[in-house]
């Protein structure tokens, strides 16, 4: 099996709700273990939001949040992937290093939720690290305990989504609690690991004032925040809710107002941070 049917493909692809593999449970837990085969919902080359530079961004399936505003529910079940080998990733990867090399870019993994895989993840990780690339990581830090300190140095930056400091509203947005989330960003700033923190404004769910000034003043507290990125919600995912059968109860939510991203973008540069617009 290669990786050529996955070049290419849209973050915003559809899976359809059906398995793409046909294994049974035992073969699922073998293949998570050993990490040389894994799931990936698409691939794109070229990505310049997924971390410094150009680089190649792959989206994993299998994710343990259900965000009310995702725009990729589709990569929520493992096997709505497509099952692919590190082997073919990194040959793949490979053809395109010294470019991403040149244009101060790199390798990213994204989801769904990474970590979900992470045996493959860090398999690819590692991989990338040893062709020279620098290597990102896009998750929501909820099993951010399933990593090694030893995974973690073959990281080079981990991109964080924080939904919420409020625990109900990030219990209300993703189904989980938002204490594990924050004590990973804690054990990162204590390795002093370089961290980019993604933040979703979501009007009449995470905009309020208090919940804004609650996360920036935790990032600020941190030390090793590079960057902030307030990311307006959209409605770009709202077709696949709909195409899955699934209820997407923010479908009457607006994107939020220019002003009112500036405003949080307003409250984090207020705490010291760096947030571009």
């Amino acid at each position: 099996m290669t990786t050529e049917s996955i070049l290419h493909r849209s973050r915003f692809e559809l899976r359809a709700e059906e398995d793409n593999v046909n294994l049974d449970e035992n073969e699922l837990d073998r293949l998570s273990r050993e990490g040389r085969w894994g799931f990936i919902h698409s691939q794109e080359t070229g990505s310049s939001v997924d971390g410094p530079g150009v680089r190649v961004v792959y989206w994993t399936t299998g994710c343990e949040f259900r965000c009310l505003y995702c725009h990729n529910p589709d990569t929520w079940k493992l096997k709505h992937g497509q099952l692919v080998c590190v082997d073919d990733i990194l040959t793949d990867l490979k053809k395109y290093a010294g470019f991403l090399k040149l244009a101060k870019g790199g390798f990213t993994v994204s989801g769904g939720e990474p970590l979900v895989q992470d045996r493959f993840v860090m398999n690819l990780m590692r991989g990338a690290k040893e062709l020279g690339l620098h290597t990102a990581l896009d998750t929501n830090g909820f099993l951010g305990d399933k990593l090694s300190d030893e995974d973690l140095n073959s990281i080079d930056l981990v991109l964080l989504d924080i939904k919420s400091w409020d625990p109900e509203t990030h219990l209300r947005t993703t189904a989980k609690p938002v204490e594990p989330v924050l004590a990973f960003a804690r054990r990162l700033a204590e390795r002093k690991h370089p961290v980019w923190l993604r933040f979703v404004l979501v009007p009449g769910l995470t905009d309020a004032t208090d919940n804004i000034d609650g996360v920036a003043k935790f990032a600020a507290s941190l030390g090793n925040i590079e960057r902030v990125d307030v990311l307006p919600f959209h409605q770009l995912g709202k077709f696949k809710w709909e195409a899955l059968g699934m209820k997407y109860e923010l479908a009457d939510t607006k994107s939020p107002t220019n002003e009112s991203v500036d405003f949080a973008r307003a409250i984090f540069r207020r705490y010291g941070l760096n947030c571009p617009t």
